[in-house]
C-alpha cells in the first residue's frame, strides 16, 4: 500500500458496475487515516460519495467530508470558465465565455470534456495550485468512467498535445501528459468483480494501458468476493440433497445454499485466472450482505484494502 500512497493521483476505473466509487471512497479513507490530505474526485455530476457522508450535492467546491477527506464532482463547464479565467486576460476572458458560438465549438470537439476533466484533476493534485487560495492536496483520487473512457481519459491530454503542436493548449497538455504517466506521480487501479467478462476487460485494459500509454496497473481490487461457506465435500453433500427435504424451510435453505456455494466456487476460478494474467497485485473485497452500503461499511473495506494492498 505504502507505494500507491506515496503517489499523487490516483485513477480508479474499471468496467462498469463493479463498485470503482465504492474503492475509491474507501481508499480515500485510507489514505485520511494515514495523514494524507485527500481529495475524491467523481465526474459526471454522480454524486455517489457525497450521499453517504449525507452531504448530497457537493457540486463544483471541495467540500470537506471528514477529516482529511474531500471530494469535488467535476462539471466540465465550470472546469472551462475555471481554465480560461485563469489564463486569459479580464476582458478577453468575458468575451469568450460570453459567447455562446464559442461555448459550442468547445463542447463539440472531441474530447474536450475529457480534457477539462483530467486537466482540474491535474490541477488539484499540483503541489503549487493555480486556484486562488487553494490548499495543495497530499492524495488525489478520480473516480474514472468505465475502463474504454477511462483510458481515453489518461489518453486525451497526449491528443490536444499533438493537435495543438504549440502554444499555451501545448505546453499544458504536455505537463498534464508527462504528470499522469510519470508512474512517480500518478498510479492506476482497476476494480473487477470476480465474473468472466469484468476479469476479460481488466486484462485487456492492462495490455492497452502499456500498449497505448506506456503506462503499468498498479493494482487490482477484485470486489464483492463471496465468503467460502463450505469445503468441497459439503458443497457435494448440497448438491446432491438438489434442494429435497419434506419441510420447505429446509429445502429453501438447501437451494440457497447450493447457489452461493456455486457462485463462491464460479468467482474462486475467475480470480485464479485475474491473477495468473495480471502482472499487478489482485487484492480482494468481500461482498457485504447490507441492501446500502454504510459509512461503517465503508470503513471496514478501507481496513481490507489497507490489510490486502
Amino acid at each position: 500500500m505504502s507505494s500507491l500512497l506515496d503517489k499523487r493521483l490516483i485513477f480508479v476505473t474499471g468496467k462498469g458496475g463493479v463498485g470503482k466509487t465504492t474503492v475509491a471512497t474507501a481508499l480515500g479513507l485510507l489514505a485520511a487515516r494515514a495523514g494524507k490530505r485527500t481529495i475524491v474526485c467523481e465526474v459526471a455530476k454522480q454524486e455517489r460519495m457525497s450521499r453517504v457522508f449525507r452531504r448530497e450535492g457537493v457540486g463544483y467546491h471541495e467540500t470537506e467530508l471528514a477529516e482529511r477527506l474531500f471530494a469535488i464532482s467535476i462539471d466540465p463547464e465550470h472546469a472551462m470558465e475555471e481554465y480560461l479565467r485563469q489564463r486569459v486576460p479580464g476582458p478577453l476572458y468575458q468575451l469568450l465565455f460570453e459567447n455562446r458560438l464559442f461555448q459550442y465549438f468547445a463542447a463539440a470537439a472531441p474530447g474536450t470534456r475529457e480534457f477539462l476533466t483530467i486537466g482540474k484533476v491535474w490541477e488539484l493534485a499540483q503541489l503549487e495550485r493555480r486556484t486562488a487560495g487553494a490548499r495543495p492536496y497530499d492524495f488525489v483520487i478520480l473516480d474514472a468512467p468505465a475502463t474504454g473512457h477511462g483510458l481515453g481519459m489518461l489518453h486525451t491530454p497526449a491528443t490536444f498535445r499533438d493537435v495543438a503542436r504549440a502554444g499555451p493548449i501545448q505546453n499544458h497538455a504536455d505537463r498534464v501528459d508527462r504528470f499522469v504517466r510519470d508512474p512517480r506521480q500518478t498510479g492506476v487501479l482497476a476494480v473487477a468483480l470476480p465474473e468472466e467478462m469484468p476479469v476479460n476487460e481488466t486484462i485487456e485494459l492492462e495490455q492497452a494501458l502499456h500498449t497505448r500509454m506506456g503506462m503499468e496497473l498498479d493494482a487490482v481490487v477484485a470486489n464483492a468476493l463471496y465468503p467460502e461457506r463450505f469445503s468441497g465435500e459439503e458443497g457435494e453433500q448440497i448438491e446432491a440433497a438438489d434442494g429435497t427435504h419434506p419441510v420447505p424451510a429446509v429445502a429453501a435453505a438447501l437451494n440457497a445454499a447450493h447457489a452461493e456455494h456455486v457462485r463462491a466456487r464460479g468467482q474462486r476460478s475467475q480470480l485464479r485466472r485475474l491473477r495468473r494474467a495480471s502482472a499487478a497485485n489482485v487484492a480482494t473485497l468481500p461482498f457485504l450482505f447490507e441492501p446500502e452500503l454504510s459509512l461503517d461499511s465503508l470503513e471496514r473495506l478501507s481496513l481490507e484494502l489497507e490489510r490486502k494492498l
